[in-house]
């Protein structure tokens, strides 16, 4: 996916994310009361990379954003290019140091702040400078570009908004390896870790055939189940041309394999209901090993995305429908 929306060509209010302008001003207080008791005290560098959810959104980003930009970056687990996007913008936040805060948001826990923010597809990079928000890019992009876009970030907050960025406790001791006590080992916690690990590697097949002969012995391995489901998307997708794809399903409607094939690319890309959408309609249209096939693929996409999901619980519903 090639990036897009890669522009500081204005600040806009986020309208959809409440009482910016007022975690703005208790910001701002509280930074002139730190500043009244000697200074606002310095940060370790794990706090330049955070985990955000809905209920501490306004405590972690608004209020954050009154001192720093704040990075968002929208991911979820099954999303490879946030993969590939999220280390580097990890990296570079603590390469920063301060400049600016890196805010990563898991989508599929969050879904009121995807709706709230407008997000089509992931991995999607928002920023909110002084509790306004802008979006700087979809899609995995090349370093360079992300430096580019950080820098002209950093430069609208100082020019705009004064803001100078949070000081880092350069000193701040991590924990020591033996204050970290590691769960006991399972006993498929090898094959797991090379599935991970393939899948990382961009072996879709090898991360497969690990999740296989896990569930061969223990069928019932959610983890060994989720990967699977994850590492066979991605395998079937990575073999795909997606405009050839695309114009498949359009030119041919009754072609079950190019809707299948389509369903595949949305949900990679995170366009879920699409994807659900487009396979249900699939199921309705057909009979016999037609709908058959339609029915199990959309099985299959919902163990990716997870059984207790909303979107797969109305779309579960909407598969009931058209089946009785």
């Amino acid at each position: 996916m090639q990036p897009r929306n890669m522009s500081m060509s204005g600040v806009v209010d986020l309208a959809a994310v409440k009482a910016a302008g007022e975690a703005k001003t208790k910001a701002e207080q509280a930074r002139a009361e730190a500043a009244r008791n000697g200074g606002t005290a310095a940060v370790p560098p794990s706090d330049l990379v955070i985990d955000v959810d809905e209920a501490g959104f306004e405590r972690d980003v608004l209020q954050r954003s009154a001192e720093a930009p704040v990075v968002i970056d929208f991911w979820a687990e099954w999303c490879e290019p946030c993969k590939q996007l999220s280390p580097v913008l990890e990296r570079l936040a603590r390469e920063y140091n301060g400049r600016f805060v890196l805010a990563k948001i898991d989508v599929e826990a969050n879904q009121n702040l995807m709706q709230q923010f407008g997000i089509q597809g992931i991995p999607a990079v928002f920023a909110v400078v002084a509790g306004q928000a802008l979006p700087l890019f979809q899609g995995a992009a090349p370093e360079d570009q992300i430096r580019q876009t950080l820098d002209q970030l950093i430069q609208v907050g100082e020019e705009r908004f004064g803001l100078t960025g949070i000081a880092v406790d350069a000193d701040a001791a991590a924990p020591e390896p033996d204050e970290e006590r590691a769960a006991p080992p399972g006993p498929y916690d090898t094959l797991l870790e090379s599935a991970v690990q393939a899948l990382d590697a961009g072996d879709f097949a090898g991360a497969v055939q690990a999740y296989r002969n896990v569930l061969s012995d223990d069928p019932a391995n959610t983890e060994a189940k989720l990967g699977l489901a994850q590492a066979e998307l991605l395998n079937r997708v990575g073999a795909l041309d997606p405009q050839r794809v695309r114009q498949d399903a359009a030119d041919k409607p009754g072609d079950v394999d190019a809707q299948l094939a389509v369903a595949d690319l949305d949900l990679a890309g995170g366009h879920v209901e699409d994807a659900f959408a487009r396979l249900v309609e699939t199921v309705r249209r057909t009979a016999g090993d037609d709908r058959q096939k339609a029915r199990l693929r959309l099985l299959e996409l919902f163990e990716v995305i997870g059984t207790d999901d909303p979107r797969v619980a109305a779309s579960r519903a909407a598969l009931a429908r058209v089946l009785f």
